[in-house]
């Protein structure tokens, strides 16, 4: 398949990062089916497709299974006869999940219990995980070795380093596109599992926060076990994982995406560089994040031809 090139008309990270998310996306029919979760709690699976191989979607950060980047793989993967699910994180079917925990960048493992249940209903299973979800989905394959549930992988813009993505976030044009609206969401889901004494969180810290520094610092990190947002993003980092991964995996990440600077890329490919693992390594120049806008969904049949070859 051609590298990917950015149309003339779209320059830049941003455009072409807000193009994708706005931009037309196929029509995807899915069948909902709830799991019960091993501590008490839900999640959510949309399902398309009846036969072929599987190929689990993992959204990203207040994604879903309606999300465009989501929609154009599996349309991709239905048009070749393969089957799709898209399982959502805890909150983020559209019903606050039950527990204090949600979810994270780090959280592979629920990644994992989502893909070993899954292996148990076919033995041709296959994953992509998108920023968020791409993470996680890494940082599992990589703790797992060749013991991990699929067959291959790949990432989108995962943000391999947290703490870098994190400071490009949460710093000039990014924070007021991007981290504005994201903590928006979050910040309304988190208060409304306030109100109902869900979890126990400052409430004032919660609404003073304005960067996502300060929102997992007074959330993410406690709700789930960590001693600070520097210690979660630390500890979830996928990065340090890759070299352990050892199922054919695609890591693919633009090198103008504005959640991911390029520096934080070049340093993954220098800790690679003599480390044998499974992963391939793809950082075109232009893409956004999660975005490849044009050339004919250009990410999903990237993602797709690479998984089926």
């Amino acid at each position: 398949m051609n590298p990917y090139e950015a149309p003339w008309w779209l320059p830049g990270g941003h455009l072409q990062t807000l193009f994708a998310a706005l931009a037309p996306a196929p029509r995807v029919t899915y069948r909902r089916e709830r799991w019960d979760t091993p501590d008490g709690d839900f999640i959510d699976l949309d399902w398309a497709g009846t036969q072929g191989p599987l190929i689990a979607i993992f959204h990203g950060l207040e994604g879903s299974s309606a999300s465009p980047y989501a929609r154009a793989i599996a349309a991709q993967a239905l048009a070749l006869g393969w089957r799709c699910v898209v399982p959502h994180f805890r909150g983020c079917s559209g019903e606050l999940n039950r527990l204090p925990r949600a979810y994270h960048s780090g959280d592979s493992e629920e990644i994992g219990w989502v893909l070993g249940a899954l292996s148990r209903k076919t033995e041709n299973l296959h994953a992509c995980g998108i920023s968020l979800g791409g993470n996680a989905l890494l940082k599992y394959l990589g703790e797992q070795g060749d013991r991990a549930a699929v067959r291959k992988a790949a990432s989108i813009s995962a943000p391999l380093d947290l703490a870098a993505a994190g400071r490009a976030l949460d710093a000039g044009l990014s924070r007021e596109i991007y981290t504005r609206r994201f903590l928006r969401s979050l910040k309304k889901k988190t208060f409304a599992k306030l109100a109902r004494g869900q979890i126990a969180v400052d409430p004032l810290r919660l609404a003073k926060a304005r960067t996502f520094w300060e929102f997992d610092d007074t959330v993410t990190a406690p709700l789930h076990g960590f001693l600070g947002a520097d210690d979660y993003w630390a500890r979830s980092s996928s990065g340090p994982w890759l070299g352990r991964i050892r199922i054919p995996t695609l890591v693919l990440n633009a090198r103008n995406d504005p959640f991911m600077p390029a520096s934080a890329l070049d340093a993954i490919v220098q800790a690679l560089r003599d480390i044998q693992s499974g992963v391939i390594l793809d950082f075109p120049s232009n893409g956004g994040h999660a975005g490849f806008p044009g050339r004919r969904h250009w990410l999903a049949r990237r993602v797709m031809e690479f998984l089926a070859a």
